[in-house]
């Protein structure tokens, strides 16, 4: 069985949603450039307020890709 070596990166996500769509959407945008994702850690998650409600999340996430 092969060993792999893996890199990461941190990006940061947001949406008006939901935190999972926050997640998914830095998952899917970092997929348009970065091949072999493989895994993914929530590191951080905040927010924005407006008018005494939640206007918006943002997530960040470390996200593993499998180097070729």
């Amino acid at each position: 069985m092969a060993e792999h070596i893996y890199k990461s990166i941190e990006v940061t996500g947001s949406s008006t949603t939901s935190v999972d769509d926050a997640v998914r959407g830095a998952v899917a945008k970092a997929g348009e450039t970065v091949r072999n994702l493989e895994w993914f850690e929530v590191g951080e998650v905040r927010g924005h307020i407006a008018d005494g409600a939640v206007a918006h999340f943002q997530v960040t996430v470390k996200i593993g890709f499998r180097l070729e």
